[in-house]
């Protein structure tokens, strides 16, 4: 009886520590899965911003018509290269890094935005900021009683 006592007297001794590392490991991992969820939710938000502000110039591109004719009442048109304008100037009110183009046959303008999201945990992991691409478009109809 004695042997068995000093035998696990001996197996405790072996095992002190154990408990210390395996919750040093555990709450490493648990910090990466908590980083990477908060890194992954901000990238998320910054690229839901980025659309939703290429939309938004898109927006205010398709709200451009040629002045002189709709002034005028002989006719309402789109003015493709002020609704590039229109969606550039939006662009930059907005602090928004981004671009305008024109479809070839001009009835559509494309609308890009640009920009980063600042990681909080990954910054630990060397990874300082993570791209962020939005999208947005709009079409260049016009007409009074059907799209032209």
């Amino acid at each position: 009886m004695h042997n068995r006592l000093r035998r696990a007297a001996g197996r405790l001794r072996e095992d002190r520590g154990g408990i210390a590392v395996y919750t040093a490991i555990v709450t490493v991992a648990l910090l990466a899965v908590i980083g990477l969820a908060i890194d992954g939710g901000g990238k998320l938000r910054a690229t839901e911003r980025a659309d939703a502000l290429a939309m938004e110039a898109a927006r205010a591109a398709g709200q451009a018509i040629d002045p002189a004719s709709a002034v005028t009442g002989t006719d309402v048109r789109v003015d493709p290269e002020g609704a590039q304008a229109a969606a550039q100037a939006y662009l930059a009110r907005a602090g928004a890094q981004g671009s305008a183009a024109l479809s070839a046959d001009r009835s559509r303008l494309d609308v890009t935005v640009h920009g980063s999201y600042p990681t909080v945990f990954l910054a630990i992991a060397g990874i300082g900021s993570m791209d962020v691409t939005g999208h947005g478009s709009a079409r260049m109809l016009h007409g009074i009683t059907q799209p032209q």
